[in-house]
């Protein structure tokens, strides 16, 4: 195949009806031909050579030039393809680094082995240009809901044509075991949209929370409108979902605009999710109203709440139990996901329970250390002493008002809390020591005799050991793995050092050991104060 006069115009003819089956840009395949034509250039004169192609966009006019760079003397590699500033000065008046000497090549005649070659590079061109063109269409719909056709189904994947391009959807984004044949008309949503080297770019769902969260958009105009906002969804694709919502319009309610009437908005949903159980909830800003809410429709008695863990304890009466929890769990399970809470649940029997054993130990504890009857121990506990240290240094005037305490029997207390709680310090102390841990240690403020033991019994001993410490490592914490909540213990966890806490102390040991530079401390601790001022503000 020869670039003569006869086939220039073919090449226009030819990259314009490419560009117009791909749906991409002319100027895109031209530049692919003339890359292809260099390559098969290089082939035929030699591919050291630096040879580009330039096809005229009007006449189609294909021109062959050889191109030699001036170069810095001591970067002069390539005699074919550079020149020194010397050698330049024969083809140019005034030469610069940089500058190129251009002489056109007679155009050459493609063989079979080099026409092929030149089609597989424009084929590919042209494939990566469509890739580009898909990207550019679709990266923008992320996160919305898209209408196609099924093509064909791979291992269980459905490729479906969504318009300019296709879309891939996954076995596991199916919902239960739905099933489609080619030319069904499916929506899903558009999952993500990403740049791949091969295969389709366009990952669709049917299972993802925020499908459900679309679909009652497109369905509530009061939800398309703002005035009604989703705030969270849990799925268990398939067969159950419960999504919180809140209104924002005291004169709406955002349950009932999500039901519609006669449950007309809600059903369509439901039909498209292969009939799908949807709890419409009310959400509040109040972790266990709301709380209560997502365990509908069972009854809760009481919430109880701990911050730090991130868990909740919910009680409910003996007979709701089994309705709280659902089938397999259910219920419970997707108000964890809703709320971003663990949430363990027992009955009103199983926290009674519970709470005596509490009291029981305290008491004992009380009786033990003390050396008080098992009355006065049990007064204590109820008045809602948990531990030695408030007894010894709490204000007198507390004791007081427990009665049947005069001001002789609060001082013989306190004075026997202090003396045991300085008995354990002296121990802890000597264990410590005998354990090898380093004065830099021991005065370290914020950490007591009984913390340093329990470092110490963990192998860390020296101010470095404790300074190279993660907080959760000393305050513990939870993970997550293959969906399930971990706890990881801290070393002193058993003192209730919280996260924060951890974190200063560590952050502490390393200013004293000039680590950290006190200065860029308190500039992360103001940023970090002012990020949390502006999301109060929002």
């Amino acid at each position: 195949m020869a670039i003569t006069s006869a086939n220039q115009l073919e090449l226009l003819q030819t990259a314009e009806a490419v560009a117009r089956e791909k749906m991409i840009d002319p100027d895109l395949v031209i530049q692919a031909m003339e890359e292809s034509l260099a390559r098969a250039a290089k082939s035929r004169y030699g591919a050291e050579l630096d040879i580009r192609v330039k096809i005229d966009r009007k006449t189609g006019r294909a021109t062959f030039a050889r191109i030699r760079t001036v170069v810095p003397d001591e970067e002069y590699e390539n005699h074919h393809a550079q020149l020194t500033v010397k050698q330049a000065k024969t083809y140019l008046k005034d030469p610069q680094i940089g500058d190129e000497v251009i002489d056109e090549v007679p155009p050459v005649d493609l063989g079979r082995i080099a026409a092929q070659s030149a089609k597989q590079v424009i084929l590919q061109k042209v494939r990566e240009a469509e890739r580009d063109r898909q990207y550019d269409e679709f990266k923008d719909r992320k996160g919305t809901i898209i209408n196609g056709v099924v093509k064909r189904e791979e291992y269980g994947n459905l490729i479906v044509d969504i318009g300019r391009g296709e879309g891939i959807l996954r076995r596991n984004e199916k919902i239960g075991r739905e099933s489609y044949r080619p030319n069904d008309r499916i929506r899903c949503y558009v999952k993500d949209v990403r740049r791949e080297t091969r295969g389709p770019q366009v990952f669709l769902s049917r299972t993802d929370p925020q499908f459900m969260a679309e679909l009652f958009k497109m369905e509530v105009p009061e939800i398309y409108d703002g005035i009604i906002e989703i705030k969270a969804v849990a799925r268990d694709p398939g067969s159950r979902a419960k999504i919180a919502v809140i209104s924002y319009d005291n004169s709406i309610d955002p349950v009932g605009a999500c039901v519609g009437m006669r449950g007309s908005r809600v059903q369509a949903v439901v039909n498209e999710l292969q009939g799908e159980k949807i709890d419409i909830i009310p959400w509040n800003g109040d972790t266990a109203t709301f709380l209560v809410n997502a365990l509908q429709p069972a009854e809760v008695s009481k919430v109880v709440f701990d911050e730090e863990a991130g868990k909740i304890e919910v009680v409910v009466p003996d007979e709701q139990l089994s309705l709280a929890i659902g089938r397999r769990g259910q219920n419970v399970r997707l108000a964890s996901q809703l709320t971003g809470l663990d949430i363990d649940i027992m009955t009103e029997a199983e926290e009674s329970a519970r709470r005596q054993a509490e009291f029981a130990e305290r008491t004992k504890l009380f009786m033990d250390t003390l050396d008080i009857d098992e009355m006065m121990a049990q007064l204590l506990v109820a008045e809602g002493f948990t531990n030695l240290e408030e007894v010894a240094y709490v204000d007198q005037d507390e004791l007081l008002s427990i009665d049947g305490f005069d001001e002789g029997t609060a001082e013989e207390l306190q004075a026997r809390a202090r003396d045991y709680i300085e008995e354990q310090n002296r121990k802890a102390i000597e264990n410590a020591r005998a354990l090898g841990v380093d004065d830099s240690l021991f005065n370290f403020e914020g950490l007591t005799p009984q913390m340093i033991e329990a470092l110490a019994k963990d192998g860390i001993k020296t101010l470095e050991d404790f300074a190279t410490c993660a907080d959760w490592e000393l305050a513990g914490g939870w993970t997550t793995e293959n969906g399930q909540r971990k706890k990881d213990d801290g070393v002193l966890e058993k003192f209730e050092v919280s996260l924060e806490e951890a974190q200063t102390l560590i952050m502490t040991a390393r200013v004293m050991l000039g680590w950290v530079d006190p200065t860029e401390l308190a500039a992360a601790e103001a940023e970090d104060e002012e990020g949390d001022a502006e999301e109060a503000e929002a």
